[in-house]
């Protein structure tokens, strides 16, 4: 069998490694339930068939 090649260097990786071995995994990202927003404008036209239900009612 041929010897494996080792990996490339990569700083950005040894630097990531080094602060898990001194500080530990950092904790999962959570999600943040929002409301929905109120007060914004329509993002789309109404319909003719809702507006002229509309002011039928």
């Amino acid at each position: 069998m041929t010897k494996r090649k080792p990996g490339k260097f990569s700083a950005a990786k040894a630097v990531k490694a080094n602060a898990r071995a001194r500080v530990g995994q950092p904790k999962p990202a959570r999600i943040i339930d929002t409301e929905p927003r109120t007060g914004r404008e329509i993002k789309h036209k109404p319909k003719l068939e809702e507006i002229i239900r509309q002011n039928e009612s």
